[in-house]
């Protein structure tokens, strides 16, 4: 039987002609590595980025608003220093309800988009 053998990328919204706002936060705070989009795909605008086998690809919606509750979740080898990192760059970090196998908690990227940090135990 085929199915599902796991994600490929996850797509996250972001207003128009804020690609910038999106390198430095993405690349310069989170650490991720952009990826060019083809060029087809390019014209529309927004970037691609990559950490490990995560893969977040921002793209332009033209009534733009945030997610507040679906959300891309990243896994983090550590989280509490994680966290520091990102208060220093000026991300709140709220730390996330209990989740059992896991602390968590939650950021949001320059346009108010939710991201959940996760770190196994």
């Amino acid at each position: 039987m085929a199915g599902v053998i796991g994600i490929d990328h996850v797509q996250v919204s972001m207003p128009a002609d804020e690609e910038p706002a999106a390198r430095a936060f993405y690349v310069g705070v989170l650490g991720l590595e952009e990826v060019p989009k083809p060029a087809h795909l390019a014209a529309s605008g927004g970037c691609w980025f990559v950490g490990g086998a995560a893969n977040i690809h921002l793209g332009v919606e033209r009534d733009f608003r945030p997610a507040h509750k679906a959300h891309p979740a990243l896994l983090v080898d550590d989280l509490e220093r994680f966290a520091a990192q990102l208060e220093a760059a000026g991300v709140t970090f709220t730390p996330g309800k209990p989740l059992e196998g896991y602390v968590r908690g939650d950021i949001a990227d320059p346009f108010g988009n939710r991201i959940e940090l996760m770190q196994r135990l």
